[in-house]
């Protein structure tokens, strides 16, 4: 069993250019399901409400879409209606965001109030920062410690040249790894290359997924793959079989604890 927690999917008669591509489920599946993956939750793509709607609706018609991390602006008068609205259906998991720096006290408390809300309804947190910015983070773990936090793509940890791990941003992931709510995805390993094509060598990604094992142990990290994205560097099959490697070579249940449990625990997606 493989749930693969970060795929993007757009429909090609609603372009966006933050998308690799447009891709729609069925193309995913043709690679991803070879590979034993069984279902995914899908990462918003910053199309905002309309897109809530729309994935939640492709949802209704594909049991393989197991959980959904939406696009609702936490910042929003209404984001407390907008969520209660989009988690009457149990595909979402929770919501994304892509900067935690707020601007101003009256923001801060707003975004406090939204995350608040997310707890209470026991909906997680993706963040789509750099480690660099990590501090706003501490800070939401120190005051909402009940609020799971998923931090995206490794915290932005760039450049993967196969050897040791940038030193500052192996302690800023040692530090976020200390609250017990934060998980990291282990998604987008391969864009965090300065190679292209990325290496297919598990060894070249070692020392990385080394800090990363050592800091959160076998229970706070998940697989992603970030398709379609990582095609511009690599291929979906090669991408997987190097954190498969790694992982399933930890042991024990250290692999399915990657591989699936980690994101039931962490996303509580719907086994459909």
């Amino acid at each position: 069993m493989i749930i693969d927690t970060h795929t993007h999917f757009g429909d090609p008669s609603r372009p966006n250019g933050l998308l690799y591509r447009t891709a729609m489920p069925e193309a995913y599946k043709a690679l991803a399901m070879p590979e034993g993956v069984t279902g995914t939750v899908v990462v918003e793509a910053r199309l905002g409400i309309d897109e809530v709607r729309w994935t939640l609706d492709l949802a209704a018609t594909d049991p393989f879409i197991v959980g959904f991390v939406a696009d609702i602006d936490p910042y929003s008068q209404d984001f407390a209606r907008h969520l209660g609205r989009a988690a009457e259906n149990s595909i979402l998991s929770g919501i994304r965001v892509h900067t935690l720096e707020h601007g101003s006290a009256e923001m801060l408390s707003r975004f406090l109030e939204s995350m608040e809300h997310l707890a209470a309804r026991d909906l997680e947190l993706d963040v789509h920062v750099g480690s660099d910015e990590f501090e706003p983070l501490f800070d939401l773990a120190q005051r909402l410690p009940d609020l799971r936090m998923v931090i995206n793509h490794i915290g932005q940890g760039r450049p993967i040249t196969g050897e040791a791990a940038n030193p500052r941003w192996a302690e800023r992931m040692r530090i976020a790894a200390r609250f017990s709510g934060v998980y990291c995805k282990v998604s987008a390993l391969v864009q965090m290359t300065e190679v292209q094509p990325a290496p297919a060598d598990v060894e070249f990604y070692r020392p990385t997924l080394d800090v990363l094992w050592d800091a959160f142990g076998e229970d706070r990290l998940i697989y992603g793959s970030n398709w379609p994205q990582i095609e511009a560097v690599s291929d979906f099959a090669t991408a997987q079989r190097i954190v498969a490697s790694y992982f399933e070579s930890k042991g024990g249940e250290a692999g399915e604890k990657f591989f699936w449990k980690n994101a039931k625990a962490a996303y509580g997606y719907v086994e459909r």
